[in-house]
């Protein structure tokens, strides 16, 4: 290291790109490396630094360590503890990458050429740019991971004998979000849901089971439209509702997804399928100007094909190895920040949540789980977990207004939808799922057990034909059980008083402490 690299990195600070620290410090790891190398890229969700004093604290975006932890102020120092201690940003390891040029990467494996991390350094050069560096194949040194997998989520992996590395990244440099290990994700997955919805259902006769499986694709459908604000025909529900219960059939590519919005879309008279032809954003207009203000800067629609590309090659090759909710979280998540479409986006979003659940075979067979009725229960929190990298990936954006109100982005930005920390998403959607697990799908086969046995016991006390019966039980439940004046005087004015009161003891025993 030589003067020069040093005073590249900062001494002790109190603020960090707008970011206030919980005491001063210093920054370590990539919060360094982003600010010697002026790196324009979304902070990652939690920084480094190295404290004053003897302890360790985590607050407001920040990891503040002892100060024996603090690394060599030099490239080879902060990168180094960024992969032993903050897992990979790959987002600003390519642009720090691209900053550094190749003679330095060479000169840290040449000076520690059996070096883990030197090694693994030179892999994600190698790997993120597709340049080859001049330097000979490793012969020496144990094999290591290039995702750490006590800190992040990763696959089986496959050899590099170049630098002998394990390479376990759950993605190609076209498309690789990472997961980080949490303890929440942790507690999901050895819940094992999968296994527990399909022994929810294994001693569900075969016709309730599909009774149920055909009111929870309603619902999913019904409740997808209800996140964006839309209430459309019930014919069109229904069309979306049969396109989710064939989620997973169909291998995920381009032509896939413009079927599946063309669907989703119906009437196309004022939308344009297919990629977007202009920038895109998520946000509000200036009332009097018509400004865009913008909370998320979709991906540059030059860049569409290659992005949609790399996320559905990743869709049909590695969604297969990582957990089954990690996978569908970060597909369907990265399709979201990617935007690709001029509407359709959100429902589609969600769709493929169902086609990696239901291609992995996690859902018991010919049951979706309405993950967008959960979505909607939570709808505050699902807005929040939008919103956690649509925020930070904000300020990496450069922009400007067109005349139409749309935006135009001016730099380059593909890494930011290609790599980005996808946990609390993961989070998130897990939560989700267990809902749906523990209760949408225990809580509809109990209905309909219960609806049963209500219309059973109405068939002894009148007969009526199915749609009346139907009728007469929507009637009891808004109305908390008892028959509506009206209800008494019109459509069931044929009823005696007794008969109307003995319907309604039967609705109360039979749905009494059923909830939903």
């Amino acid at each position: 290291m030589n003067a020069t690299e040093k005073k590249r990195f900062s001494g002790p600070v109190t603020v960090f790109q707008e970011r206030r620290l919980p005491e001063r410090a210093t920054p370590a790891g990539y919060a360094a490396l982003i600010g010697a190398y002026g790196l324009r890229v979304p902070l990652p969700r939690l920084l480094s630094a190295a404290g004053e004093r003897h302890r360790r604290i985590e607050d407001g975006g920040w990891r503040i360590y002892s100060p024996r932890y603090a690394p060599d102020a030099s490239l080879e120092g902060h990168l180094t503890f960024a992969l032993k201690h903050e897992g990979l940003h790959l987002s600003v390891l390519k642009r720090l990458f691209a900053a550094s040029g190749p003679a330095p990467i060479e000169n840290i494996v040449k000076n520690k050429p059996t070096g883990a991390y030197a090694r693994r350094i030179w892999f994600l050069y190698e790997w993120l740019s597709g340049a080859r560096l001049d330097l000979p194949n490793a012969d020496r040194g144990a094999y290591a991971h290039v995702v750490d997998p006590d800190l992040q989520y990763a696959v089986q992996a496959e050899t590099s004998t170049r630098h002998r590395m394990k390479n376990n990244l759950p993605g190609t440099p076209e498309f690789c979000p990472l997961v980080f290990r949490t303890e929440a994700l942790e507690r999901f997955i050895a819940m094992d849901l999968g296994a527990r919805a399909t022994d929810a259902v294994a001693a569900v006769p075969r016709d309730l089971l599909a009774r149920t499986a055909a009111f929870l694709l309603l619902k999913d459908s019904r409740s997808s439209f209800a996140i964006e604000g839309e209430h459309p025909p019930q014919d069109r529900i229904q069309r979306w509702g049969r396109a989710i219960g064939q989620a997973g059939r169909q291998a995920l590519d381009l032509d896939e997804l413009l079927r599946l919005q063309s669907i989703v879309i119906g009437d196309a008279r004022f939308v344009r399928l297919g990629l977007r032809a202009e920038g895109g954003f998520v946000g509000e207009r200036d009332r009097e100007s018509g400004m865009p203000i913008p909370v998320h800067i979709s991906a540059r629609p030059d860049r569409l094909a290659r992005l949609v590309e790399g996320m559905t090659d990743f869709g049909r090759g590695t969604a297969q190895r990582l957990d089954p909710v990690v996978a569908a979280s970060v597909l369907a998540f990265g399709f979201v920040y990617i935007h690709p479409f001029e509407d359709g986006n959100g429902r589609l979003h969600r769709y493929l949540v169902h086609h990696v659940l239901a291609r992995r075979g996690f859902n018991p067979p010919g049951v979706v789980f309405p993950v967008s009725a959960a979505i909607l229960e939570r709808v505050d929190d699902y807005r929040l977990a939008l919103e956690d990298y649509s925020q930070r990936l904000l300020p990496a954006v450069d922009w400007e207004p067109t005349e139409g109100g749309n935006v135009r982005v001016l730099n380059d930005t593909d890494d930011f939808y290609r790599f980005f920390d996808a946990t609390p998403q993961t989070e998130f959607l897990y939560g989700c799922v267990q809902r749906t697990v523990e209760h949408d799908l225990p809580g509809e086969v109990s209905f309909l057990k219960r609806y049963d046995e209500f219309r059973r016991e109405l068939n002894l006390v009148v007969d009526m034909p199915e749609r009346l019966s139907d009728l007469l039980f929507r009637f009891l439940r808004r109305n908390g059980g008892s028959l509506s004046r009206r209800g008494r005087e019109k459509e069931f004015a044929a009823l005696t008083d007794d008969e109307a009161a003995r319907i309604e003891t039967i609705y109360h025993e039979v749905f009494t402490d059923a909830g939903d």
